[in-house]
């Protein structure tokens, strides 16, 4: 094989609690609207049907603590709080049980988004790749496996923004279930360890600007954190 023309980013891996190696980051899917009080505040109404999704480009992942720059042709930067869970086994066209089986881990996620360019793309029925796909806008903690943390209706996630709270729900508000959510993605796509799966954000999402800290949790997990520079 020959040599590669040019090097290429390098995409972080995600630490696992109790593990020395690191959780590769291959792909990153992104649920849609699963949370009711979210669909509504963003003018929805809740879709029981079928979940959809977005995804976000490997490169632009980064872990928690990171400070990055306020993004390029937005003035509307959002953060979404959300459940990312990691796939740990090859799993195609899944039953409940073979999903629940495919889990490898949990943790916590942030989804940046230009709000923006996602309102005015989708409003043209165009792709939202220009508000979600940012660069440095898949935030990640570190995971834990599954066997140290379940993720029952009744544990709290939530996001502060300078110390102030913007979004508390519990998973229970979840409109697609874990399970449900790998049953219908996997019926099409193969999906392998090194997927991501952010499971969606409750209601509370709002603006940033540069100079901003935010931090965000769910029950038993790491939390997570991303602080705002100055525009490049």
């Amino acid at each position: 094989m020959s040599d590669s023309l040019f090097s290429l980013p390098q995409t972080p891996g995600i630490p696992v609690n109790g593990e020395n190696a690191t959780y590769p980051i291959g792909r990153i899917f992104c649920v849609g609207r699963n949370y009711a009080a979210h669909a509504a505040e963003m003018g929805h109404e809740v879709d029981r049907e079928t979940p959809f999704y977005f995804t976000k480009s490997a490169p632009n992942a980064v872990l928690t603590g990171a400070t990055v720059p306020y993004p390029p042709g937005t003035e509307n930067f959002h953060y979404e709080m959300e459940l990312a869970l990691a796939i740990g086994k090859p799993v195609f066209r899944a039953n409940s049980g073979q999903a629940w089986d495919a889990v490898y881990a949990y943790g916590c996620a942030l989804d940046m988004t230009r709000r923006d360019l996602q309102i005015r793309e989708r409003n043209k029925q165009r792709p939202w790749d220009l508000g979600k796909d940012v660069e440095q806008s898949a935030v990640f903690a570190p995971l834990t496996k599954v066997e140290a943390w379940a993720p029952d209706e009744d544990k709290r996630i939530h996001l502060s923004v300078n110390g102030e709270v913007k979004q508390d729900a519990t998973l229970a508000e979840l409109i697609w279930k874990i399970d449900e959510i790998i049953c219908h993605l996997s019926g099409f796509y193969h999906l392998r360890p090194g997927d991501l799966i952010m499971t969606g954000t409750p209601a509370g999402v709002g603006p940033v600007v540069a100079g901003d800290v935010i931090e965000g949790g769910i029950d038993g997990l790491n939390p997570i954190a991303l602080t705002l520079s100055g525009a490049e």
